[in-house]
């Protein structure tokens, strides 16, 4: 009789110690389809600092990585590739595969990283009100009245060019921002417009010989190629602002100021682990960043001097890094 009991009890605390591993082994592997803009360090930034989140949280996940390559046919035909791959959630990075992909699915969720204005691109209806949506993600909108008012003052600029997408929602958006804050503070403007990337460079030769200084804002287009647009600033001797830190790295820049992307990544892959968790799109929204801290300003001392450029010591004391002999050096 004791024996049978003996039986029975390590029957029962085999089956309990079981009963947890069969849980696990039979969790659902969430398919996650990416469709990102095109390959430049900031986007790839994003794209890393999602997977390494995610990782660090252990959810079964699986990924099916997509690049666009800057054409918006092509990020409609990733979108209808993952609706017929059946994926659990989706994510757009930057733009144009946002929209294919708010376009395309409307039962599953849509999250977006690095969307400058969620609102202007109709991927959401409001920044207050909740309206059921199946949307949602991350912002990259940077200060740009801050940063260029600092430009303005550090650089001594009167007259700026910028070069944008006509074709992307974030381009136009942010050259209308530029636009006003030039008009507010007495600036004079000159912008040009591309539709892909091969033709930023000829962009810039176009409008450099018009302007003191280049903008570059968060435009994935524009970005891409800013290898062109340090080329002919460089040679005109005309400071080059561009808003992503990620690629200022090996460039001419004279002054950059963002967020890391990689941080972008990162808080991505929260919003995805909210969803796979249970929480509703409609009450995640649109996320922001709004703490000054999460901002990096960099002069380029370097450039600085080529271009016969003065930062003055209160303005460099606001600087989270300086370049200086090829070398980026923490000021934090």
């Amino acid at each position: 009789m004791k024996r049978i009991i003996v039986l029975l009890v390590c029957s029962l605390l085999f089956t309990l110690s079981a009963q947890p591993q069969t849980e696990t082994s039979s969790r659902k592997t969430y398919s996650i389809g990416v469709s990102k803009m095109v390959s430049h360090p900031a986007l790839d930034a994003i794209e890393k600092g999602m997977q390494d989140y995610l990782a660090k949280t252990g959810l079964p996940v699986t990924y099916d990585f997509q690049n666009c390559n800057g054409d918006i046919a092509t990020a409609v035909a990733i979108a209808q590739k993952f609706k017929s791959d059946d994926r659990d959630i989706v994510v757009g990075i930057a733009t144009p595969p946002a929209q294919a992909l708010a376009q395309v699915f409307k039962d599953r969720p849509v999250v977006f990283g690095a969307i400058s204005d969620p609102l202007a691109a109709g991927l959401v209806s409001s920044y207050d009100k909740k309206d059921d949506t199946n949307i949602c993600g991350v912002s990259d909108m940077n200060p740009i009245d801050l940063q260029l008012e600092t430009f303005f003052q550090v650089a001594h600029i009167k007259t700026l060019g910028m070069v944008y997408t006509s074709g992307e929602a974030n381009g136009v958006a942010q050259m209308e921002v530029a636009r006003s804050v030039c008009q507010k503070d007495g600036i004079g403007f000159v912008s040009a417009a591309v539709t892909n990337s091969s033709e930023v460079k000829m962009a810039v030769q176009s409008i450099i010989d018009r302007v003191d200084g280049m903008y570059v804002a968060i435009d994935n287009t524009v970005v891409s190629a800013i290898a062109s647009v340090d080329e002919v600033c460089y040679k005109a001797k005309k400071p080059l602002f561009n808003s992503d830190t990620t690629s200022s790295e090996n460039t001419h820049f004279f002054m950059s100021w963002s967020f890391n992307y990689y941080t972008v990544g990162v808080e991505t892959g929260k919003v995805i682990e909210q969803v796979i968790n249970g929480k509703k799109p409609k009450d995640i929204g649109a996320i922001f960043f709004n703490d000054p801290s999460q901002f990096d300003l960099i002069f380029n001392l370097d450039s600085a001097k080529y271009l016969g450029i003065t930062i003055s010591d209160e303005m460099l004391a606001k600087a989270s890094y300086l370049v200086k002999d090829s070398v980026k050096v923490s000021r934090k």
